[in-house]
């Protein structure tokens, strides 16, 4: 049994190394430049922003002991009939600074689409209290968007795993 999971594990590993440069998944964030608004005044909709914390580590036995961290954030369209527009989607480090913006336009999810963006477990810029700031548009009030991360590693034998919710932004 022990060597059929080795074996997976190295198919796994070789199959997404060849895989690397291909998105075969099309939620992902290569596929943005396909999903850019077309319109250019979003006045008369209804906006919110929304506050995702993620995690690129955290700490365990002691503050300089850290496990690093792949995070998937996950943008969700929930609504059964309307279009939801994410204006920006910027990225925040630990003390506060805005260290990346991931969309230079509007960008649209069509009703129950799914986009990610995925931080990868090597990259350290956001820190251990990283978070995301999320401005949307939608033409109905109803239904907003779901904004989660799942935050995942792995060492030898132990993973850990756990996700994080959005909370709306009420200023």
């Amino acid at each position: 049994m022990r060597n059929f999971f080795t074996l997976l594990c190295l198919v796994l590993i070789a199959s997404a190394c060849s895989n690397k440069e291909q998105n075969k998944y099309p939620g992902g964030q290569a596929n943005w430049k396909d999903k850019e608004a077309k319109i250019e005044n979003f006045d008369a909709f209804h906006h919110g922003k929304t506050y995702l914390p993620v995690y690129s580590h955290i700490y365990h036995v002691h503050e300089h002991q850290t496990f690093d961290l792949t995070s998937t954030v996950s943008i969700r369209n929930i609504s059964l009939s309307d279009t939801v527009y994410i204006l920006t989607a910027d990225y925040y480090n630990t003390i506060g600074e805005n260290i990346r913006q991931y969309i230079q336009k509007p960008i649209y999810l069509k009703p129950l689409e799914t986009l990610e963006i995925i931080i990868e477990e090597q990259d350290f810029e956001g820190g251990s209290g990283a978070n995301f700031v999320f401005e949307w548009a939608k033409t109905k009030k109803k239904n907003p968007p779901l904004f989660e991360a799942v935050m995942i590693s792995t060492y030898g034998q132990q993973g850990l795993s756990f996700t994080t919710r959005g909370v709306e932004i009420l200023e």
